[in-house]
């Protein structure tokens, strides 16, 4: 599956409702999911307990509930990205519920719960930074999601948002110092 307008068909027959498309359109997608979805949880140990093969195949589950209008191969991995960071985000506030008492009592010999309570909360800080972005600069938040969560690149987002590069670029640059801002 190596044309990209052979991906766009299966693309629009999937949301016609052929489900071997879309387990064409997943088998040929495949290794760059992966690759996404490895690329998500790099730097995330809370959240250590979920492989890139489970967080793929819970955003593969949750985009089967509601099949996306996808238009292209590019629209495609940067709704898949947001699904996993959907998934990152919904594992976070399970975590830190279970350090506030919803789950079993734990008890542990070492340190290593405050890492992860930390890196669970640092996960919802940048999810709320996020969702404030996207209410000041809605183009803008997608832009850095797309870059950072899906690893896409410039031109892919460009022609999914459709925008020119230097706008994608501009967008990346304005994103990049608010979220700082935020999080500071």
């Amino acid at each position: 599956m190596s044309a990209p307008g052979s991906l766009t068909i299966l693309l629009h027959a999937w949301k016609a409702g052929d489900g071997k498309a879309f387990e064409n359109v997943i088998n040929s997608m495949h290794a760059e999911l992966m690759r996404m979805a490895a690329g998500r949880l790099r730097g995330s140990n809370a959240l250590v307990s979920l492989s890139p093969v489970e967080l793929l195949h819970e955003a593969i589950a949750r985009v089967m509930e509601s099949p996306p209008d996808v238009e292209n191969r590019a629209h495609f991995l940067a709704t898949m990205s947001l699904l996993m960071r959907s998934v990152l985000v919904d594992r976070a506030r399970e975590r830190l519920a279970d350090k506030r008492g919803g789950g079993a009592l734990t008890v542990t010999w070492t340190d290593s719960g405050h890492g992860e309570e930390s890196v669970a909360h640092d996960v919802l800080a940048l999810d709320e930074a996020l969702r404030k972005l996207e209410v000041l600069d809605e183009r803008s938040s997608r832009v850095l999601e797309m870059t950072y969560f899906g690893g896409m690149e410039r031109d892919e987002i460009a022609k999914v948002l459709g925008v020119s590069v230097p706008t994608v670029d501009r967008d990346i640059k304005f994103a990049r110092a608010w979220i700082s801002k935020c999080l500071a």
